[in-house]
């Protein structure tokens, strides 16, 4: 009796020690998971790090605007060498590690330069700007997701194009959002079953590089600072959207985010938790830099009460 009850006991402590081991293992790979969406970087609090040094942030180099895939498992970003051409690459996840990056090369040579590269919130499409001489020619194109690959790029057939237009972006809902460079404005395209007809102006005060918010309850640019004349380098600025629609005034996000240096292209990671941007790595040249990313918990630190 006492040997059969002591085999009880070894059994039933077998199968608890199994349920264990399989709880831990489950919180090993939601770990590791986590971790890889992001290349392996220690998560950031409010204090900006830079990203995936020596991999995607390189010194010396141009870089800027970071896109993720909706599943945190794609990386695009714009990137070029002094004196080279501007090209997108990109990097994927596959069984829990990044692949090599490559140059993404959407056009196929249509093109000399490719960069603001946007994967749209529902992962089917990106976006980005490509052109062949700055100021020049920039227009919105876009390429749709096939099965393991994209299609050829399209230039968007829109209204929109019928002049120089860059950074594009959209909300959750589709509406694109965008920079003219011949008006020097932000405009937006309302999504109208996936097609751009009709476009409109952001009515803001200053900026430009702006990123809408998934739900298009703020919006950040990039600015030059405005708080002190002196000042010639660009500052990262946030909107909030009143319930009329209508802007809040343009708020800095303070020098903790917002150095010496120049800080540009805001973007907001699919899961709202990150804020990716540029920062130059010396006071000339604007635009060499590498990439840094902070929580999204800076942008909610300066909303007004009301809003």
């Amino acid at each position: 009796m006492e040997k059969a009850y002591f085999i009880l006991i070894l059994v039933f402590a077998i199968i608890l020690n199994a349920c264990n081991t399989k709880k831990q293992h489950s919180k090993d790979s939601d770990s590791l998971n986590l971790e890889s969406s992001y290349f392996g970087q220690k998560i950031p609090g409010l204090i900006p790090e830079i990203f995936a040094p020596g991999v995607i942030s390189i010194n010396g180099r141009f870089e800027g605007t970071v896109s993720f895939s909706p599943d945190l498992e794609e990386i695009y970003f714009a990137a070029n060498d002094e004196n080279e051409e501007t090209a997108i690459y990109f990097s994927k996840l596959e069984r829990n590690e990044w692949t090599p990056i490559k140059r993404a090369n959407f056009t196929d040579g249509k093109k000399k330069e490719e960069m603001h590269p946007f994967v749209s919130p529902n992962g089917k499409r990106i976006y980005f700007t490509a052109l062949d001489s700055s100021f020049v020619d920039e227009k919105i194109w876009y390429a749709n997701r096939l099965a393991d690959s994209w299609s050829d790029a399209i230039q968007l057939d829109s209204r929109l194009n019928d002049d120089l237009v860059f950074f594009p972006n959209q909300s959750k809902n589709g509406d694109l959002y965008y920079f003219n460079l011949s008006k020097m404005k932000t405009y937006y395209a309302p999504n109208k079953n996936g097609e751009f007809p009709e476009v409109q102006e952001v009515e803001l005060e200053f900026g430009h590089h702006a990123y809408i918010a998934p739900a298009q309850d703020y919006l950040l640019v990039t600015a030059r600072n405005n708080e002190d004349e002196s000042r010639k380098d660009n500052d990262i600025y946030v909107y909030f959207k009143r319930q009329d629609g209508s802007w809040s005034k343009p708020i800095n996000l303070g020098n903790t985010i917002n150095s010496n240096f120049n800080e540009k292209s805001p973007r907001i990671t699919p899961d709202g938790k990150y804020l990716f941007f540029g920062r130059s790595e010396r006071d000339i040249e604007p635009g060499l830099s590498n990439i840094y990313w902070v929580s999204t918990a800076v942008i909610h630190k300066v909303r007004p009460v009301d809003f």
